[in-house]
């Protein structure tokens, strides 16, 4: 497993294996997956271009996203937090996460407390979802 940033992670996993502990370890913080871009099968499709597998996964936690988009419609334009999975090497799988407060951008009067609030759940329990994935990579 290697680190390279905090919002990246490598797993010496697996494609398809790192998909799914990222799928189990969202669900364990709340989120469900509700869409999953396959980007290599897009650019095939489209561009008729190979592309290494990956994956960009829609991850949403309803009590949050509900929060926010009460707080603020226009959030919606960032739901729902991006989770990408895509094969490094064979065998090797790296882990990217959406940082929600980064997104919001510098201006913290742009939008209510509430959001920002939201956010910082939301990214809490993303690094929640990184640090699971950590864990398992160390068994």
């Amino acid at each position: 497993m290697t680190t390279k940033t905090e919002n990246e992670i490598g797993l010496a996993l697996p494609f398809a294996q790192a998909v799914e502990r990222t799928r189990t370890a969202l669900q364990a913080e709340g989120f469900g997956v509700l869409t999953t871009i396959d980007m290599q099968a897009a650019f095939r499709e489209k561009l008729a271009a190979d592309f290494r597998p990956y994956v960009i996964m829609g991850a949403c936690n309803p009590p949050l996203a509900y929060k926010a988009l009460t707080a603020s419609a226009e959030v919606g334009l960032m739901l729902p937090c991006n989770v990408t999975v895509e094969e490094e090497a064979p065998g090797r799988s790296v882990v990217r996460f959406a940082r929600p407060t980064r997104l919001l951008g510098a201006d913290p009067t742009e939008y209510p407390p509430a959001v920002h609030q939201v956010a910082s759940d939301a990214e809490a329990r993303l690094a929640r979802v990184a640090d699971a994935l950590r864990q398992v990579e160390a068994q």
